[in-house]
């Protein structure tokens, strides 16, 4: 595995964060039959996947047809992450992305917006307009890191009951930390191309 590859696929698993997202579907299954759970698990991830593919494949044309720049995509997903991060960091009692509907989850609040985040959004969108000629990259990145969230998400209620509440929590605000750094870079990066520009 290449450096490039590896590195975004470590960034990617990070911003869909599956083991913070282990407490979500641990929680969003509570009404759900042990039989299904596996099933409605790989249903979201896939369905993440499709969607995350999409940003990836015409982030480009959509960002041109709103007439955005990769500037204002990196500052705007900086900022995101930042506070999507922070939330990881210091939990609060409704979870990351607030209250969780009772019912079998269906896209909501799994696919959208646990693993296709806003954060992941945007990070898939600003990796294949930044760099369009690695696109078969980023696609393996995505892919691998799709694998390993689905691997936790299937594994999520034994993940619970075997290391507890609390290391879930502490492996989540560990991964809260590296995130807020990548954070605070993709939103410096933005901010310095900016700059950047105003100078010329």
């Amino acid at each position: 595995m290449n450096a490039e590859l590896f590195s975004a696929t470590i960034l990617l698993v990070l911003v869909i964060d599956p083991f913070g997202n282990v407490p979500v579907v641990v929680s969003a299954m509570k009404g759900v039959v042990p039989q299904r759970r596996s099933w409605i698990v790989v249903r979201e991830c896939v369905a993440a996947y499709v969607i995350l593919l999409a940003f990836m494949f015409g982030g480009t044309n959509f960002l041109q047809w709103l007439h955005l720049s990769e500037t204002s995509l990196s500052i705007a997903g900086g900022v995101i992450l930042f506070m999507i991060a922070l939330r990881m960091v210091f939990p609060r009692p409704e979870g990351i992305f607030g209250d969780l509907p009772g019912a079998e989850p269906f896209l909501v609040p799994l696919a959208i917006p646990s693993i296709a985040g806003p954060s992941a959004l945007a990070t898939v969108m600003l990796m294949a307009s930044r760099d369009p000629a690695h696109l078969g990259v980023w696609t393996l990145a995505l892919s691998a890191a799709m694998a390993a969230t689905t691997l936790v998400l299937l594994a999520a209620h034994r993940l619970q009951a075997l290391l507890g509440e609390r290391a879930v929590l502490a492996m989540e605000r560990l991964m809260g930390l590296v995130l807020t750094a990548l954070a605070v870079e993709m939103l410096l990066g933005g901010v310095r191309t900016f700059v950047t520009q105003l100078a010329r």
